[in-house]
């Protein structure tokens, strides 16, 4: 998968866990508790989210790197590339 469809992913997870977002409008650099309203739990079911649709495992060590949408889509590109 590519960066744009890891990037569709990552929004399509986004707007399911918050259905206010706007995909369009998701500033990729700012944190999304900073541009949404998104509490912890909204969160920790992103990151539950990403994790059912990429196969993909996330400690919650790593959380912090998921705060944006480019750190999300970074994230998932590098842990679907390790062996």
């Amino acid at each position: 998968m590519n960066e744009t469809g890891i990037r569709t992913g990552v929004l399509a997870v986004l707007t399911a866990v918050a259905p206010d977002v706007v995909a369009a409008e998701v500033e990729p650099g700012v944190r999304f508790r900073d541009q949404f309203d998104l509490d912890s739990m909204d969160f920790l079911n992103f990151a539950i989210g990403l994790h059912q649709a990429f196969a993909i495992e996330i400690p919650e060590a790593d959380y912090t790197q998921l705060q944006t949408l480019d750190g999300a889509v970074a994230y998932v590109k590098r842990q679907r590339t390790v062996p």
